[in-house]
């Protein structure tokens, strides 16, 4: 019988001076963890309120973690409370997603007063964050790109056109030809990927210097970006 009123009774009873710890550590370390996020951040669509709600979000969930303490009863009725509100906020990228469920789960460790798990999982996950932001296969797409230029219907000059992309890129690959200008030119479509970035230039600057080519330009291929 006490241990049926233990769970579905009185809560654990936590001093001012553990709440406030919980929190402000809560707060820290999701901070830190928001902090990685906008180093490696690579796309173009930054959101600051994203930024605010996991360092707020993680507060929000000690404090939640806090009130439910080991009342089973309560615990229930703020999962129902839960249930009811709708967050219809797309992530597009998984990579914020993660992210966010880091700060959550700082905020659940801070709210359970397992300080010790938060602080070496919040320092474990942020260096893991930067090796694969300092990783060669994480900037891989930084060397990729869509090429476009126009040739005559007749040309000659094929072979200069495959040794431009030959000293530039490390493998290129013809996607599409269209006729333009009523069929008296074809534009060329080549999916390229550069040996390294600073040859964005120089590949564009080689194929202006050939005769016959005209309209060349290079459009470089980024993550998500929302509009």
């Amino acid at each position: 019988m006490d241990d049926y009123l233990t769970v579905f009774g009185a809560a654990r009873v936590m001093g001012v001076e553990q709440v406030v710890t919980a929190l402000l550590l809560a707060f820290i370390l999701s901070s830190v963890i928001a902090t990685v996020y906008r180093w490696t951040f690579q796309t173009l669509s930054y959101s600051r309120s994203f930024v605010h709600t996991m360092v707020l979000g993680s507060m929000i969930v000690s404090m939640m973690i806090m009130a439910i303490g080991n009342n089973l009863a309560r615990g229930l009725g703020i999962l129902g409370t839960l249930a009811i509100i709708r967050f219809r906020t797309p992530i597009r990228d998984p990579r914020d997603m993660v992210f966010l469920f880091a700060s959550l789960g700082v905020g659940i460790a801070c709210g359970a007063n397992t300080f010790t798990v938060a602080t070496v999982g919040t320092v474990c996950i942020c260096l893991a964050a930067l090796l694969l932001h300092i990783s060669p296969f994480a900037s891989r797409r930084q060397y990729e790109g869509l090429l476009r230029f126009t040739l005559p219907t007749e040309t000659t000059v094929e072979g200069e056109i495959k040794a431009a992309l030959h000293e530039c890129c490390s493998a290129f690959y013809l996607l599409a030809m269209r006729e333009a200008a009523q069929g008296d030119l074809i534009e060329y479509s080549y999916q390229v990927r550069l040996l390294d970035p600073s040859y964005q230039s120089e590949l564009v600057e080689k194929l202006h210097s050939i005769d016959e080519v005209t309209d060349a330009n290079l459009l470089m291929q980024r993550t998500t970006v929302e509009l």
